[in-house]
């Protein structure tokens, strides 16, 4: 199975593209999407979608991870950043892909161990769970993250919902 995942956000969202092959996993590519931060918030948002356009395009994968929107102190950067988390998921489930949702807690402590894990601690893990990898920054290994997150949860689904995330319909 091949996973994209991402790690939104309306400066930078990151994307990294794995393999599952059994308990094993494969890095093919990440990398970042950066709108251009002067135009007005719908022509970042069209630069998020239409990146993650291309790159569901180049790389096809079967399921797409994203991480969830945390709430924070702003009430107005969290809903900024919940219209890039938007936008990346509209991409990826307009081409029929299934799009799961994890925490960031979730996800740090899938790859790390714990959910209170830094950029540093992610990227040390990205390094060592795929070696050889070249992660572009923080923000591709975040996703890189993700999709791992989503492997790991992928495997402990049961049957019936392991189907549903890969979109078979029981």
């Amino acid at each position: 199975m091949r996973v994209l995942g991402l790690d939104p956000g309306l400066q930078h969202t990151g994307w990294g593209v794995i393999d599952i092959e059994g308990n094993r996993l494969r890095h093919v590519a990440n990398g970042v999407i950066s709108p251009p931060v002067k135009e007005p918030m719908a022509i970042r948002l069209m630069t998020i979608f239409n990146g993650v356009c291309a790159i569901l395009a180049d790389h096809q994968p079967d399921a797409a991870a994203i991480e969830e929107t945390f709430v924070n102190r702003n009430p107005a950067s969290t809903l900024k950043l919940g219209l890039a988390r938007g936008a990346g998921m509209v991409a990826a489930a307009s081409t029929g892909l299934p799009v799961s949702e994890y925490a960031a807690r979730l996800v740090k402590k899938s790859v790390v161990g714990t959910g209170t894990a830094d950029k540093n601690q992610i990227a040390a893990m990205i390094a060592i769970l795929l070696p050889g990898a070249a992660v572009s920054n923080a923000d591709a290994a975040d996703a890189l993250a993700v999709a791992i997150c989503h492997a790991h949860h992928a495997e402990t689904l049961g049957p019936q919902r392991r189907l549903a995330a890969m979109g078979v319909r029981s």
